[in-house]
């Protein structure tokens, strides 16, 4: 799961982005302005940070340029402002939640994970089929009730397919989401990462659909 912070402050975009980093998301950061809406407007993210006080262009003209050209990326709106109108601003112009500053790093971690099962429609935080489970708040994989030892583009890679479960998913659609921009994004490499979560997890929890992509079918 990918997601664009946009932020000025060099130290706290990049502890923000450790922190996420952690929690097993991958992140692309923004530090002004226009190059937050170039990128919301030209990457699939799956959710984004964006603070209201970027220079060249504010966040709000961002958020509001990004709902009309069609941007449906879920926003969480950061803010050092203590007048409560730039937030209803904020959600009023199109974001789904904000923080205001100072902030706990766990509870802007846990808003990111809550807005990106928003997104996809799950509201549960632990994703489950047969014998596997996965939780979306530690990135831990259990395999009968035991641990699974998994590489990052690994969990990447099935983070994102639990996230969207029931649903078919690209192998191009999967390389977009699981690697930052200036990553080498070669869909081949997928079928790498499917095949290796296969002999660990057992070959029933993903499903091929011939000639499209991958699935997690829905149990229910």
């Amino acid at each position: 799961m990918r997601v664009l912070v946009a932020e000025d402050e060099v130290v706290l975009a990049n502890q923000i982005k450790d922190v996420l980093i952690s929690d097993g998301l991958k992140v692309d950061l923004a530090l002004d302005g226009e190059q937050a809406l170039r990128l919301a407007e030209s990457e699939p993210y799956d959710m984004m940070i964006l603070d209201l006080g970027l220079p060249k262009r504010d966040g709000l003209s961002v958020l509001k340029r990004m709902r009309a050209s069609g941007v449906e990326t879920p926003v969480l709106i950061l803010t050092a402002r203590n007048d409560w109108t730039d937030r209803v601003d904020g959600l009023d112009a199109g974001a789904d939640d904000y923080v205001a500053k100072p902030f706990y790093m766990a509870e802007l971690s846990a808003r990111v994970r809550a807005l990106i099962r928003r997104k996809v429609g799950q509201s549960k935080p632990v994703f489950r089929k047969g014998d596997v489970s996965f939780d979306s708040r530690t990135s831990q994989v259990l395999l009968e009730g035991e641990p699974v030892d998994l590489t990052a583009q690994e969990i990447a890679v099935l983070s994102y397919l639990f996230h969207n479960i029931g649903r078919m998913i690209s192998r191009e659609e999967l390389a977009q989401h699981i690697y930052e921009r200036d990553a080498d994004r070669g869909s081949n490499t997928i079928a790498v990462f499917v095949n290796r979560l296969r002999k660990k997890l057992g070959k029933n929890v993903i499903s091929t659909v011939r000639g499209r992509g991958y699935v997690i079918k829905d149990q229910a």
